[in-house]
């Protein structure tokens, strides 16, 4: 018997050409975005509720949707279960944080010390990203002068996520006091990745529209005026 030609229906969809219209957002989206953008905190302390099956698989998805360089895709996700795992990481931010802390000026010091990174404790997930430096995919195109845009794409993809995590009221620690390449150690991952974040996931304790570090007295947020030279 021959094989029948498949129908129409059950063909599979042409790619896009890029043609198809966009759609529309319009004032009551872009207000909503606007909110979005102003909710999305860098998350210190986590509520030990689990987050859904498939949950961080649609994050990571959505995540990979941000622009590359050359379209590259450089980024590297690595999920950190393992408790042993874990603890290698948290002895890297202790003794990180250790230092961090003798450096701060004694005028600072004592805040310091009270800016408590919980996040590694508490946090149901953990995700290391890394950056492939030199990716098959891309052929070079957009790095020749300024390689470090692997890295770049790598930060637009962990931005990807964290918008769309707090869309969904889950939150998002960076954690940047570790030593790199002993992370790598740590998660046994090929020697030429490069760390370029390590994020900490799961439901804020107490959600905020204003930065942590700014409640606590560390910074404050300055205008764009402050940051704006026109030529």
């Amino acid at each position: 018997m021959h094989a029948q030609p498949p129908k129409p229906d059950d063909a599979p969809p042409a790619p896009s050409t890029g043609s198809l219209h966009p759609p529309l957002f319009d004032a009551a989206f872009r207000a909503r975005l606007d909110t979005l953008f102003a909710w999305r905190r860098d998350v210190r302390h986590f509520r030990p509720t689990p987050l859904a099956p498939g949950e961080l698989a649609a994050l990571i998805a959505l995540a990979m949707q941000a622009p590359s360089v050359g379209l590259s895709q450089p980024w590297r996700f690595v999920r950190v279960g393992a408790p042993a795992r874990r603890r290698a990481v948290r002895a890297i931010f202790a003794a990180c944080n250790a230092a961090a802390l003798a450096d701060q000026p004694a005028s600072r010091a004592a805040l310091y010390a009270r800016l408590k990174l919980a996040g590694l404790d508490e946090a149901p997930e953990h995700l290391a990203v890394f950056v492939e430096p030199d990716p098959p995919a891309g052929h070079g195109l957009g790095r020749a002068t300024m390689p470090e845009t692997l890295a770049y794409s790598a930060v637009m993809a962990i931005h990807t996520l964290w918008l769309a995590a707090a869309a969904r009221g889950i939150g998002v620690g960076w954690v940047s006091i570790l030593d790199p390449v002993a992370v790598a150690a740590a998660l046994d991952v090929p020697a030429h990745w490069r760390l370029v974040g390590y994020l900490c996931i799961g439901y804020p304790c107490e959600p905020s529209d204003v930065p942590e570090l700014e409640r606590a007295g560390w910074e404050h947020r300055r205008p764009p005026a402050d940051f704006l030279l026109e030529r």
